[in-house]
């Protein structure tokens, strides 16, 4: 069987959709599908195409898998333009390299959301090709520009005249969404809550697939010894060590991470540690510095063979987003924080796939209401208390038996399988 996947993202960036394309697609090869990647150049988190790499046309071999880099504009500075601009871009570079592989005749085409810019394309070339098409949603970009308020001031709200209904752009963009979905063979996403979303918008039950993402729980595991990391990077044995890793953007509002920090401030063990890069970032340490805390400290991302202690050495794991975006966006930092058995702050309000999942999994993390500083510093405050030198068995043991990266990704290969064949059925 031959596979393509479309994605704007994938390996060797460090976070996020990139990362987990990366590895899916090793995965797979293993078991002899032949794996192509249209996507772009890395640049995430950091928003700069990555040393070693060109912003231009080029093809790269990955093990077995064959990568094809497209040119996109990447901006210095993150606006909602600019951010369009970035997408349609890539968008456009991409679908003039893919009328270039009509001859590859893949059996499936996978485009990963964001960029659903990128539909139009992937429903053209799977057309000429015969291909069947499976949208596998990471984000709801859609939904996340809503929540973010990017795509106007009214964004959210109803219209004077018909109070309950939303405005006429949001009606035509969430139409144009709900068209472009519908036109793919399946619909898959990484939580059930996000699955149930794309219901909402219309897509056809039948379509839709489970593939959440993974964590490699051997790898990542409470027994690793963090221990010559932790004095390598200054900290004291009753150091508590509270980290935030992953992309620092608009969307996870972090500055309550700074409002904890000023909070414990007369707690000098307890130390703020804020691990990524990101088109925040540098805004975030200048607040920092401006507040005069010196309980934090910001590293760049870190080499993946560091992961695993990072993590277990960790006393407090941060999770936070703003609201309108968690229901939308299922962070991808927290599967590696169950396997490794950790402690987790978690924002997110109660009817999203992160609220129901502590509600239905008790003690898995301690989830609290996004954007409320006091209510987070009362749950850090809470989790610091707890020992968390401990390992978390109850999130450790969640992830062996539902996010193990061996059994998720060994079923969506069958899953492909049962597609191409045409007797899927799930």
């Amino acid at each position: 069987m031959k596979f393509l996947l479309y994605s704007i993202n994938h390996a060797p960036e460090l976070t996020g959709i990139g990362k987990y394309n990366g590895e899916m697609v090793q995965a797979l090869a293993q078991q002899g599908i032949d794996c192509l990647v249209v996507t772009a150049p890395p640049y995430y988190p950091e928003w700069q195409v990555h040393a070693g790499f060109s912003n231009a046309y080029c093809t790269e071999q990955q093990g077995k898998v064959r990568v094809l880099r497209n040119p996109l504009y990447v901006p210095n500075k993150v606006t909602t333009l600019k951010r369009l601009v970035h997408l349609a871009s890539f968008a456009l570079s991409s679908f003039g390299r893919l009328l270039t592989l009509l001859r590859e005749k893949p059996d499936v085409v996978m485009l990963v959301q964001p960029t659903l810019f990128c539909a139009p394309g992937a429903l053209i070339y799977s057309l000429l090709t015969g291909a069947k098409t499976v949208l596998h949603i990471q984000d709801f970009e859609v939904d996340a520009m809503f929540g973010l308020g990017m795509a106007g001031k009214d964004s959210l709200a109803p219209t004077p005249d018909a109070p309950s209904q939303p405005s006429a752009k949001k009606r035509l963009i969430l139409g144009i969404e709900r068209w472009l979905m519908n036109r793919f063979d399946k619909v898959s996403s990484i939580s059930h809550s996000m699955l149930a979303k794309a219901s909402q918008k219309g897509v056809a039950k039948d379509k839709l697939l489970f593939f959440p993402n993974w964590s490699d729980t051997g790898f990542v595991n409470p027994a690793v010894d963090s221990s010559a990391l932790r004095a390598q990077w200054g900290y004291a044995c009753d150091d508590k060590i509270v980290l935030y890793s992953g992309n620092i953007g608009q969307k996870q509002g972090l500055e309550i991470v700074l409002d904890a920090a000023a909070a414990l401030a007369d707690q000098p063990q307890v130390k703020f540690v804020i691990i990524g890069n990101g088109a925040y970032r540098d805004t975030l340490a200048l607040e920092a510095a401006r507040r005069g805390l010196t309980n934090v400290e910001f590293k760049p991302l870190q080499a993946w063979e560091l992961v695993p202690q990072i993590l277990v050495m960790t006393d407090v794991h941060l999770v936070v987003q703003k609201k309108g975006v968690a229901d939308a966006v299922l962070p991808s930092k927290l599967t590696n924080i169950l396997a490794a058995g950790g402690h987790a702050l978690v924002t997110a309000e109660q009817d999203t796939e992160l609220g129901e999942l502590a509600r239905r999994v008790p003690g898995i993390y301690h989830c609290i209401e996004p954007e409320d500083s006091n209510a987070f510093i009362n749950g850090l405050r809470q989790c610091l208390a707890q020992d968390t030198r401990s390992t978390n068995t109850i999130a450790r043991q969640y992830a062996v038996d539902h996010i193990n990266s061996e059994q998720v990704l060994s079923r969506f290969a069958q899953d492909l399988v049962e597609l191409v064949s045409k007797e899927f059925i799930r």
